[in-house]
């Protein structure tokens, strides 16, 4: 039994080591920043945990596809959708905005399989199509609902993109969560609490493919690492505030291991690039903090 203890405490006095070590890193990465910066790790098979106001409810931005797709992915389960389904994109539906749909098929009026709508809404983070699957689910309040069933907390959602852009700059705060929800919700998805196992294969191999933010949390990564993520933007306001520049999502280490992470810059006024560094150098710290 003493041997049993003795081997705990060590195991207890590295994991507060290896914290206090990468909270130090992240203090200097944030330090002298005009920016409120969320940072929650969360490991997966060791259940490292490392918080930094995560508990503060920050705007999601594009964050928030994943939340929404998950919740298009559990009527696929539910048998109400189907990813081979055909759906419909009226060229009415195409508004100026952040949309590689748009500049790819500027006419609309074309039909596409649902698959396709999720993957230009998550990996390709298009504002078009990922209003078109709001619609699909039934609404924000749909999302909500499913979110709240799954049992997460600080979540909430209440413009789709086309509202956020119609109703101002104040609601893009409407749709917040916290980094600590996040890298929850992550482990519950990835321990396949949310979605089917095939929905949860799929989701993740789009999320792998995410072609947005190469400069946030996988830049320092070691090239071929996989990184199942989700970044999103809100753009600068009145050229001084940036009110989120964000990336979380699931990083698969070289031994096979997994963690989740969620960095969300918020009402910044740094320049894009020193709020995307940010992110870059906390992923990195992180990082190399699971590595030693």
């Amino acid at each position: 039994m003493k041997k049993i203890t003795t081997i705990f405490l060590l195991i207890s006095a590295f994991a507060s080591a290896q914290k206090s070590s990468l909270e130090q890193k992240i203090n200097s990465i944030t330090k002298g920043k005009q920016a409120t910066v969320g940072v929650s790790v969360l490991g997966f098979e060791n259940n490292f945990k490392y918080s930094q106001n995560g508990d503060k409810k920050l705007a999601m931005m594009s964050v928030f596809k994943f939340h929404i797709a998950c919740a298009a992915l559990d009527l696929v389960d539910k048998g109400k959708l189907s990813l081979d389904q055909k759906v419909f994109i009226k060229k009415s539906e195409l508004y100026n905005t952040w949309s590689p749909f748009k500049k790819k098929y500027p006419e609309g009026n074309i039909e596409i399989p649902l698959s396709e709508v999720i993957d230009y809404t998550v990996a390709l983070s298009d504002n078009n199509l990922c209003d078109i699957l709001i619609e699909l689910v039934g609404g924000t309040q749909a999302v909500q609902k499913f979110m709240n069933s799954k049992g997460i907390k600080d979540f909430q959602i209440k413009h789709s993109e086309r509202g956020m852009a119609l109703s101002g700059w104040d609601s893009l705060y409407e749709n917040y969560t916290t980094t600590h929800s996040t890298v929850q919700l992550l482990k519950q998805f990835y321990d396949g609490k949310l979605l089917s196992k095939k929905s949860t294969d799929y989701l993740m191999k789009t999320m792998l493919g995410t072609k947005t933010g190469t400069n946030k949390i996988i830049e320092q990564l070691p090239k071929g690492t996989p990184a199942a993520h989700k970044t999103g933007s809100s753009g600068i306001k009145d050229n001084i505030l940036t009110i989120a520049e964000n990336d979380m999502g699931i990083i698969t280490l070289p031994n096979g291991k997994h963690y989740a992470i969620a960095v969300y810059v918020s009402n910044s006024k740094e320049s894009e690039a020193e709020n995307c560094k940010i992110i870059s150098n906390i992923s990195k710290a992180v990082w190399d903090n699971f590595n030693k």
